[in-house]
């Protein structure tokens, strides 16, 4: 018998169809107010018009698409565990639907089938949708949702999806194929969750549904991004490191390669960094490469990528230059960019870098090239004056070459004792006499001949043999000046320039009273030379270690007084016994550097210490500083530095 709510008119359709069709048939409008049903809906969804005249009262049709023709799966109201099949038809202004329960159990077997095959394995929550609704799920995936269970439904699935997946879940509902796969899913508080998810088809009759196995792998990805991070990142600093910064100049030459772009690779080193590790210590030296990786960071641009290299080295790729004269503007902005101070722990930091820039494609085409270029570049930038840059060039690659020999020999050269100490007289202004002999090293080589300090001596320090190589000298100096004594000549003072690596020495006074022991020299005639700049870096450490000289006896002159910055408080403080005037205040005698001359003598004879100018090379120069009553002197005016087979005759000479 056909059924008709009282509020519709006559519907044109054929009654008797109507009446007796299997399926529930219905119609309502466009607000959901039943209009007209037939017998079999009436006793699908118990329907009482009369009381309950709206189709949300029966249907839980938040779930349902308006979509022409296609069978849906929607929920009843009286029994929200039963699902029925709805397919919804636009006639003029009504909607029809036609609804049907036997798709479900005709399927049982079907989704029997999909849930045992789901369910054979390890599982956090079960969520069945069609298309993208959500139609079902379990209380296990709500909880993992953060969501009630009831709000779940008939929401779209994506809105529990990160948006960056959102095309790969759309790629798995479309696809006929039920392979896993992992998506970033957004719990209702926002927070983060990562899902493995594993779908399985199921087929109703016309329509397909998805019943998927959610697993929660949130602490399985956060593992892999910690050994990830801890692969391709540097911990200290938490910028990428040298792995990752290759993995990503590969990739970046690669699309270079298609595209004809330039790129730059910057090498970075701290000047004085190891020096400053050194006296202030390795917790202060982590700090301040955390403050330089801080500064690096915030030039963080599309077209910049920072790594940390190793120790105090960094690496910067710059994408899209257009020339090199790009790449040199960058490199000058990083230069600018560190003259600024650093706040290291409450200090202020005044530090310079280095940089080496090497070229694709000009100078090189794979990663390892372009960093090793960089690197010989910023060597080479160290080499010479520091706080500068450099681009690689391949005349480079002779000089790198050419030094590594030269390490090579160094070594072989202080395994074969193949230097040689000079001696420079030092003459007492007044008496004219000789009161000591400045040792200077020389290397005679087999092949090139006597090899001068200022050419091998930076590399010595470069590599470390400076420690070895200045002990060498001390032990070699002591040994020859006791000899002379033994002779009968005149005792006087050997002078010895310590290296800043030697005097960073934990053991270096120990050291000096062995070699004073075995050779016999009292330590009142030996005295160490040291510069301004190592004498100002660890004011304790440095103290420590004078006054150790001062125990032992051993005399101690500052070098090069006047070039450095130091303090007054520092002089009084420090045990010493000379003040040595650096030789281009002699030999340039403006009228400020003679201002200089007199203050140097007059405040060495206040503090009741000795002053000696050295680069004395005339007899006006000799004037000079006699009437400012410079105590000594030494230069080329009295005699260039001797071999020992020359220091013989030139004390005869002096004798005589």
């Amino acid at each position: 018998m056909r059924h008709k709510a009282n509020k519709c008119g006559s519907i044109p359709i054929h009654n008797w169809i109507f009446d007796n069709i299997m399926d529930a048939v219905l119609f309502m409008d466009q607000n959901g107010m039943i209009l007209d049903f037939n017998q079999a809906s009436k006793e699908l969804l118990h329907l009482d018009i009369d009381q309950k005249p709206e189709i949300t009262n029966y249907l839980c049709l938040d779930s349902l698409t308006p979509t022409e023709g296609k069978e849906q799966l929607v929920k009843t109201n009286e029994n929200p565990e039963r699902l029925i099949l709805a397919k919804s038809i636009f006639i003029d202004d009504q909607i029809c639907l036609v609804i049907r329960e036997g798709g479900l159990k005709a399927n049982k077997d079907t989704l029997h089938y999909s849930f045992n095959n789901l369910m054979n394995g390890p599982y956090e929550g079960v969520v069945m949708h069609d298309g993208e609704k959500i139609v079902d799920c379990d209380q296990a995936f709500a909880s993992l949702s953060g969501y009630n269970r009831s709000e779940l439904l008939g929401q779209s699935i994506l809105d529990l999806i990160h948006p960056n997946d959102h095309q790969k879940m759309i790629k798995s509902i479309q696809s006929t194929h039920n392979a896993p796969y992992t998506v970033k899913g957004i719990r209702k508080d926002d927070s983060v969750i990562y899902t493995e998810i594993v779908p399985e088809t199921l087929q109703i009759e016309e329509n397909s549904m998805r019943i998927a196995v959610v697993r929660n792998i949130t602490e399985r990805i956060e593992n892999e991004k910690q050994i990830e991070f801890m692969a391709y990142y540097d911990e200290l600093t938490d910028l990428p490191n040298r792995n990752y910064f290759q993995k990503v100049l590969k990739d970046e030459i690669k699309a270079a390669e298609l595209s004809s772009r330039q790129l730059a690779v910057h090498f970075i080193d701290l000047d004085y960094f190891k020096h400053i590790n050194d006296t202030l210590g390795y917790q202060f030296g982590d700090q301040l490469l955390k403050s330089c990786a801080d500064r690096l960071k915030k030039l963080l641009l599309e077209d910049v990528f920072i790594a940390r290299m190793t120790g105090d080295e960094f690496l910067v790729l710059q994408r899209n230059i257009g020339s090199e004269e790009d790449a040199k503007a960058f490199a000058q902005k990083l230069i600018k960019y560190f003259k600024q101070p650093l706040n290291v722990d409450g200090y202020e930091i005044y530090t310079s870098i280095s940089v080496g820039i090497s070229l694709y494609p000009d100078l090189a085409q794979t990663p390892s090239d372009l960093i090793k270029q960089a690197d010989t570049a910023m060597n080479l930038t160290k080499e010479r004056n520091k706080n500068d840059y450099q681009v690689f060039k391949k005349s480079l690659t002779e000089g790198f070459k050419e030094r590594l020999h030269l390490e090579t020999e160094l070594h072989k050269a202080l395994k074969n004792k193949d230097f040689e100490l000079y001696f420079q007289p030092q003459i007492d202004i007044k008496q004219d006499e000789i009161i000591g002999l400045e040792a200077l090293c020389r290397w005679n080589h087999i092949d090139k001949g006597i090899i001068p300090p200022n050419q091998f001596i930076p590399l010595a320090e470069q590599t470390g043999l400076i420690v070895e190589l200045g002990d060498w000298v001390i032990r070699e100096a002591c040994r020859q000046n006791k000899m002379w004594q033994d002779m009968g000549f005149p005792k006087v003072k050997v002078s010895v320039n310590l290296s800043a690596k030697q005097f960073l020495q934990r053991d270096l006074v120990s050291n000096i009273a062995e070699i004073l022991a075995n050779t016999g020299l009292e330590s009142e005639y030996l005295e160490l030379e040291i510069t301004e700049s190592m004498a100002m870096t660890n004011e304790k450490y440095i103290i420590e270690t004078l006054k150790g000289f001062q125990t032992l006896g051993v005399n101690v002159a500052l070098d090069d007084f006047g070039t450095g910055y130091s303090s007054l408080k520092y002089l009084s403080q420090f045990p010493l016994s000379k003040l040595k005037i650096d030789r281009l205040f002699i030999q340039n005698r403006t009228e400020q550097n003679i201002a200089i001359v007199k203050t140097i003598i007059h405040l060495s004879h206040s503090l009741n210490l000795k002053v000696i100018a050295e680069g004395v090379e005339n007899e006006e120069d000799l004037m000079f500083l006699n009437n400012e009553n410079c105590d000594e002197v030494q230069g080329f005016y009295f005699s260039k530095p001797l071999p020992v087979s020359e220091v013989n005759g030139f004390f005869n000479k002096k004798l005589s």
